[in-house]
């Protein structure tokens, strides 16, 4: 099987990111939160989108 080398090294990142967190999903998702805070980047939060009802067959 063909392997795309950028999400093998996207994976790579990812795992030792975790890693660094002990694989604790709070601790990552605080760590995250931390670099946004501290980052110079504009960041977007969008409105919720309200989902569509299913159409019906027939």
């Amino acid at each position: 099987m063909w392997k795309d080398p950028i999400v093998e090294e996207v994976r790579r990142v990812r795992e030792r990111h975790a890693a660094k967190y002990h694989y604790n999903l709070d601790a990552i998702c605080q760590a995250l939160k931390e670099e946004e805070r501290r980052s110079r980047r504009k960041l977007v939060s969008l409105p919720s989108k309200k989902p569509q009802p299913w159409a019906k067959a027939g």
